[in-house]
């Protein structure tokens, strides 16, 4: 355990409340003190109590006594028990995780002594007593885009120890319930259950609530991004031999009593009992109804595409079957498929093969096998250990394509270094190479996988310019951690990565401002992070804003509070002009469980008019 340095110790023995510990700032102003205090012991593991409750809702009435291995001081108590004990007040957090905040408890404690017994303890009932702020964070994330500013970690909570503000910022409102005994009525699951425990949000005003019953991440009212604050992690029952129940998306489950702690980077409740699941959401996933009979004139000129990014697809990945399965039943076979992470013939060995035409075939032989058509694929292998991913894998994009309803413009496949370039004549774009590259040699790919373009020609004659992209994954810092605003990272290379992608599609635009183009794929970046798609502005349209998907609906993925969206589809405006259609297919942010999550995206299908 690692505790903050105190310069001074008051005197032993002197008398204090829980009030006077926690104090109204994110530091106990009592730190470093060894004091007595009274209070009535409220859940067992360590042990918690709650004194006297303050009129300021800034300051918790609720304290942890960590009692280390010391079984005779927990076991000298029960709950209900009301009790005096005598400790240190400490600031703890881990050594191995600094983006930590603080939590405060009461350390060295000595034996407990027992005052009276059976005392009743009366939880805050959130949404009735206290209710969390829904939008914003911290207050150290300013300016337009939030808790998704740059640059990140400017500022340190801890370092500024302000005064908390749990009327407006959902960490200050969870601090100020630290170590109180609370109850969360009516609970909703926001995802899926790891280690042990899940996201929940009870009966009270959220914002973001999609149809399934989880929060999007989106825009607030005043345009700032909504992280969805007054989301509540579950940690493991403190009951011995309980577990939570496995949840998913949208389950609902009985109330839940328990305390409120920090640990492994987030607020916590942690329940007395586990909760019971009362009722699940319709397993039933509904395809797409973006379909392509390409029997009547105005036919010839749509085209549908779909993105799946396929979680690390090998010739032999046993999630393959299920890939082609949501191809064929759910995104109806579009005319062309933007896909990400499509490694090696070898998969993850490291034995220098970067050859991918297995892997693809097979997918295709499966697709037909699942009752599909036969799809043709392009795409271009990268240099050995270069594109990211898994090592050994060579991950890549790669497009499946229907050859009876579109063909690659002829020209000569460029090779993993050639980069595109745009020449032809005023209205009619070409390629020095078909498929090829964006930029391979530019630094901010490095370990990241490089945009495949290509150029199609339906058999009306319309062209189609499509880029399929897999931007630098996220890494970053806990959305409840001590840096604001959080850690991004690399965000600076996913920006770098957009303005290369923004340059090749000025090119285009240059020679034909009325091109059809499509830039779909894995951009691992929210729209609400605006900084990273700011070089597109101007470019290009956000495809769910042309179809008009509404705002809450557009999520690929869940992590931690959020249903998010990863995934995108960009178009440029004569297509948006000639009415673009879209859909998110939520085949595994919907799956009943995580281990029934393979692939861990969620695919989408478009459909676009060419001519």
């Amino acid at each position: 355990m690692f505790c903050l340095t105190a310069t001074s110790l008051s005197a032993l023995g002197s008398t204090t409340t829980i009030t006077d510990i926690q104090g109204s700032t994110w530091h106990s102003p009592l730190f470093g003190q060894t004091h007595s205090v009274m209070g009535v012991v409220t859940a067992k593991n360590g042990f918690w109590i709650v004194g006297e409750k303050s009129d300021d809702v800034r300051i918790s009435n609720g304290l942890y006594i960590y009692a280390n291995k010391a079984f005779e001081i927990v076991d000298a108590v029960a709950i209900g028990d009301s009790i005096s004990v005598n400790g240190t007040v400490a600031e703890y957090r881990p050594f191995d995780n600094p983006n930590s905040l603080f939590l405060t408890e009461l350390v060295n404690p000595t034996l407990p002594v027992v005052l009276s017994s059976g005392n009743p303890v009366t939880p805050v009932v959130l949404g009735r007593d206290r209710s969390p702020p829904t939008q914003s964070l911290s207050a150290l994330d300013v300016g337009e885009d939030g808790f998704l500013a740059v640059p990140n970690n400017s500022s340190r909570i801890e370092e500024g120890n302000a005064a908390l503000q749990p009327d407006k910022y959902g960490l200050d409102f969870w601090e100020s319930l630290e170590g109180q005994l609370v109850t969360i009525p009516k609970p909703v699951a926001l995802g899926f259950q790891l280690d042990g425990g899940f996201w929940v949000h009870g009966d009270w005003e959220v914002t973001g609530k999609n149809e399934r019953g989880g929060l999007t991440l989106n825009f607030g009212p005043d345009g700032i991004p909504d992280g969805n604050p007054e989301a509540i992690r579950l940690g493991r029952p403190i009951a011995e031999g309980q577990k939570n129940p496995l949840p998913a998306l949208g389950v609902q489950l009985t109330d839940i009593t328990g305390v409120v702690t920090y640990t492994n980077g987030f607020y916590h409740v942690l329940p007395l009992e586990a909760p019971e699941v009362l009722s699940r959401p319709d397993p039933t996933v509904p395809p797409t109804t973006l379909t392509n009979e390409h029997g009547s004139l105005d036919d010839a000129c749509t085209i549908t595409f779909g993105d799946y990014n396929v979680e690390n697809l090998t010739p032999t990945s046993g999630h393959r079957a299920k890939v082609a399965k949501h191809i064929v039943d759910y995104l109806k076979t579009p005319d062309i498929l933007f896909l990400q992470e499509i490694q090696d013939d070898s998969g993850g060995k490291e034995d220098g093969v970067v050859t991918a035409n297995l892997t693809l075939s097979n997918l295709v032989k499966e697709i037909v096998k699942q009752g599909g058509v036969t799809y043709s694929y392009a795409s271009i292998n990268p240099v050995d250990g270069k594109d990211g991913g898994e090592p050994g894998g060579n991950i890549r994009t790669a497009f499946l394509y229907r050859p009876e309803v579109l063909k690659l413009v002829k020209g000569v496949a460029g090779g993993s270094l050639d980069p595109v370039e745009v020449g032809g004549e005023p209205g009619h774009p070409k390629l020095n190479f078909n498929p090829v590259r964006i930029d391979p040699k530019n630094i901010a790919w490095n370990a990241t996988r490089k945009p495949l373009v290509a150029h199609w020609e339906t058999k009306s004659g319309a062209e189609l310019f499509t880029v399929n992209l897999h931007l630098s994954s996220k890494k970053g810092s806990s959305t409840q951690g001590d840096a604001r605003p959080p850690v991004n990272a690399p965000i600076e290379n996913r920006t770098k990565q957009v303005e290369s992608v923004a340059g090749f599609i000025k090119d285009l635009l240059t020679v034909d401002p009325d091109a059809n183009i499509i830039v779909a794929g894995d951009f691992n970046e929210f729209v609400q992070t605006r900084s990273v798609y700011q070089p597109l502005s101007g470019l290009l349209v956000d495809i769910d804003d042309a179809a008009g998907v509404p705002e809450y609906e557009r999520y690929s993925y869940i992590f931690d509070q959020n249903s998010q969206q990863l995934d995108h589809a960009f178009i440029s405006r004569v297509l948006e002009r000639r009415r673009a259609e879209f859909e998110h297919i939520h085949v595994n942010t919907w799956s009943p469980s995580l281990a029934a999550r393979k692939p861990d995206h969620d695919p989408a299908v478009g459909r676009v008019r060419l001519c």
